[in-house]
């Protein structure tokens, strides 16, 4: 099973395929790695993104996406944006669509760090955020059992 891990930042997602069969995690490679909602406040645009979004996970086989969580008030919380492309991600009928907060993904990797330092990975650098959450959301069944 694909996981998508999905970090939100702007107008813009971040994206990692990731899936684990056999206790082995694998990296598949995706034509796109980041995609920008131009104008949220244009109706057609945000048709556009989630159709976009919708085509590369039909595309990928991608059974479920994991949208790391943002804060909704303070210094670091989401925009008004972020918020947006949230919901159109959450609107995609053909995924399973979860949240991930920080304090989840923390738990999660103290109780099943990562294997390999994520440089090791091959992925760019502002990936990170993006296979954080998919790498926590595939470990995630080991701790509940």
């Amino acid at each position: 099973m694909i996981t998508c891990g999905i970090d939100i930042k702007g107008s813009e997602v971040i994206l990692c395929l990731l899936s684990k069969e056999d206790g082995l995690f694998q990296i598949t490679e995706c034509r796109q790695i980041r995609h920008t909602l131009s104008n949220s406040n244009d109706t057609d645009s945000v048709r556009k993104f989630q159709f976009m979004l919708k085509k590369l996970f039909e595309d990928y086989k991608v059974k479920k996406a994991v949208i790391r969580e943002r804060l909704t008030k303070g210094k670091f919380a989401g925009s008004s944006v972020g918020f947006k492309i949230e919901a159109a991600i959450q609107l995609i009928d053909t995924v399973e669509v979860v949240l991930f907060n920080s304090t989840k993904i923390k738990d999660i990797l103290q109780h099943n760090p990562m294997p390999i330092p994520f440089k090791a990975t091959g992925l760019k650098a502002f990936q990170e955020g993006a296979f954080t959450v998919a790498y926590a959301s595939l470990s995630e069944h080991i701790i509940e059992e």
